[in-house]
């Protein structure tokens, strides 16, 4: 039977790093946004530990697997718009977060390994919209000699939209582009000279609005004395885009250089990267998929992902409960249907119950909260995710620690969980391609 309450205990901290086999390969950086699980939490009761502490007490995801590999990812990376915000009350930190931050630095505030890399950058998605980058040079280099980083990405701005046969960027928008191009160009160039004695190690940033325009960044960057460049501003871009920058930028790689993509994973193009000549990636899409994505929830290794189990919570849920106070929803009807699917979804997970049955009362639920047409639509996603029982396949911590919990799509725990697990499929699969 299913522990429903998951304590994990502290990671193994002597290991052998996975950078040292794969630095010329494709390492994978997790970036922090202040991301992890309550080890207390009772799944059954909906309960927390009343004395639980969160930045003390609560686990990272590297503090959650240790089996199969070391950890889900090779390191870390932290941007300074997350950690400090930009003056307007957009950090993710709290006051008290961010004090201990500078106090314990990188690797002693997230309890990283001493061998885990740790990338720092400013966070430029976050300012996109600003005129210019809203901090200085030196601020960016004392942040991460602050922090302790082993890599600092250089100061940079967005460069919106990209060339296509459809959408020729001209005018006042190709103006923009390039003055954005060419003031990132020139603070990387002072990075690069102000940090000449730095402890970490700096990367330059590539912006362009086509291939062609990435490559003259990339030139630029090599002629100035980088041997690390990040590909910035590709997160919107559809893999082919990304696939013939990296092209047309792969004959002016020296045979030392390091190619990092912000905010870039797609397994299915991991071979691909690897031969372009990316040594490098970050991404948090697997994470956020867990809870944005409307139907590739849960991850696996091969095949298709699957929907994740809406139960929502009749007196959390935001949509939900609008829908009780405006009286479109009977609020004690809601919550019984909603004790009765957690209840028949952990029998089911006991083999308790057919599939059948266990079916019929989530519909009922979910007609309830979704509405007809919309319980309709997602019933055959439904029956695939119980019917295949993918967590029990799965031989990670989370879901041979909590079970179906992890497949359900309520409330934090399980989300971040579920969040967690499709990290370290992703993980799987880089590795995978490794060995291949």
């Amino acid at each position: 039977m299913v522990a429903y309450s998951t304590f994990f205990s502290p990671p193994v901290l002597h290991f052998r790093s996975p950078w040292e086999s794969t630095l010329s390969k494709l390492n994978y950086f997790f970036p922090d946004s202040q991301d992890f699980v309550d080890p207390s939490f009772d799944f059954l009761k909906e309960t927390r530990n009343e004395h639980r502490v969160r930045q003390r007490d609560d686990l990272y995801p590297h503090e959650v697997f240790k089996r199969d590999f070391p950890f889900p990812y090779d390191g870390m990376l932290v941007s300074k718009a997350v950690v400090d915000g930009l003056g307007n009350g957009e950090s993710k930190y709290t006051r008290a977060q961010r004090l201990r931050f500078y106090r314990a630095k990188m690797k002693r505030f997230f309890r990283l390994p001493e061998q885990m890399l740790s990338m720092g950058d400013c966070g430029a998605f976050t300012y996109v919209h600003h005129e210019n980058p809203p901090y200085r040079i030196d601020e960016i280099i004392d942040f991460y000699e602050d922090s302790q980083f082993d890599y600092g990405v250089s100061l940079d701005h967005i460069v919106f939209g990209y060339d296509t046969p459809k959408k020729i960027i001209t005018g006042a928008d190709l103006d923009e582009c390039c003055r954005r191009q060419q003031l990132t160009l020139e603070l990387a160039e002072k990075f690069l000279i102000a940090s000449k004695d730095a402890h970490f190690q700096p990367f330059g940033v590539a912006h362009g609005w086509n291939k062609e325009t990435y490559a003259e960044s990339v030139q630029a960057l090599l002629k100035m004395g980088y041997k690390r460049i990040t590909m910035g501003g590709m997160v919107p871009l559809k893999t082919p885009q990304i696939l013939e920058t990296l092209a047309e930028i792969k004959p002016h790689l020296k045979t030392d250089t390091q190619v990092h993509l912000l905010g870039i994973a797609r397994p299915e193009s991991f071979n691909d990267f690897i031969r372009l000549g990316v040594t490098s990636i970050d991404s948090t899409t697997p994470l956020a998929q867990a809870f944005k994505d409307k139907k590739n929830n849960y991850h696996v290794v091969d095949g298709d992902a699957y929907v994740a189990i809406r139960v929502p919570q009749s007196d959390g849920n935001l949509t939900l409960s609008r829908k009780i106070k405006s009286g479109e929803v009977d609020q004690d009807r809601a919550r019984i249907l909603e004790r009765l699917t957690l209840k028949a979804l952990r029998a089911y997970d006991n083999r308790e119950i057919e599939l059948e049955s266990t079916l019929n009362v989530l519909m009922e639920y979910e007609t309830l909260h979704a509405g007809e047409d919309k319980a309709g639509k997602i019933r055959a996603s439904y029956m695939r995710t119980l019917s295949d029982r993918p967590w029990e396949k799965c031989d990670c911590e989370v879901c041979q620690s909590i079970g179906i919990n992890v497949i359900i799509f309520r409330g934090a725990e399980r989300n971040r969980r579920r969040g967690f697990h499709n990290i370290q499929v992703l993980y799987k699969k880089l590795q995978h391609t490794l060995t291949l």
